[in-house]
């Protein structure tokens, strides 16, 4: 495939908005697709956080599952959005249930890869780290706003 080609797969995608051409091939070289269909979790509280997911079409509600077993969503992030900031920091374990409301499809990275990669290179580190904690801004604001509504149990 052509450096056109594989970056036209996902180097448009808002996340990765200001990377390099090297830093874009660099992480096109360990994309993977994913797919989800209607009322699919992909991502459990508490579970290990092996993946970052970049959506590229469709919906995933964030949010928590109550004790009585209802899902109730804080956010939800569509086209152009991320869903997962845990596989940055330590204890790298979801800190939301996740789940597709609509077939939604997208890529995604291996946590650990993508660690080692920030790592070894600290401005592509800093790009991602520098949108993720837009993303958790966005999802505290999320947050404090359901629970003024009395959405979190």
């Amino acid at each position: 495939m052509t450096k056109n080609g594989i970056l036209g797969t996902f180097g448009t995608h808002a996340f990765l908005d200001g990377l390099s051409d090297r830093h874009l091939l660099r992480l096109a070289s360990a994309v993977k697709p994913f797919s989800a269909e209607a009322h699919e979790f992909i991502a459990r509280k508490g579970n290990p956080s092996h993946v970052f997911y970049l959506v590229q079409s469709g919906h995933v509600e964030i949010g928590n599952v109550a004790d009585y077993g209802e899902f109730l969503p804080i956010a939800e992030v569509g086209p152009g959005e991320v869903v997962g900031w845990s596989w940055a920091l330590p204890p790298h374990r979801w800190q939301f249930d996740c789940r597709a409301s609509d077939s939604v499809r997208g890529i995604s990275f291996d946590a650990e890869w993508l660690r080692e990669q920030c790592e070894n290179d600290h401005e592509l580190g800093y790009h991602l780290m520098k949108h993720l904690l837009g993303v958790v801004a966005n999802r505290l604001a999320s947050t404090r706003w359901a629970a003024a509504e009395g959405q979190l149990r």
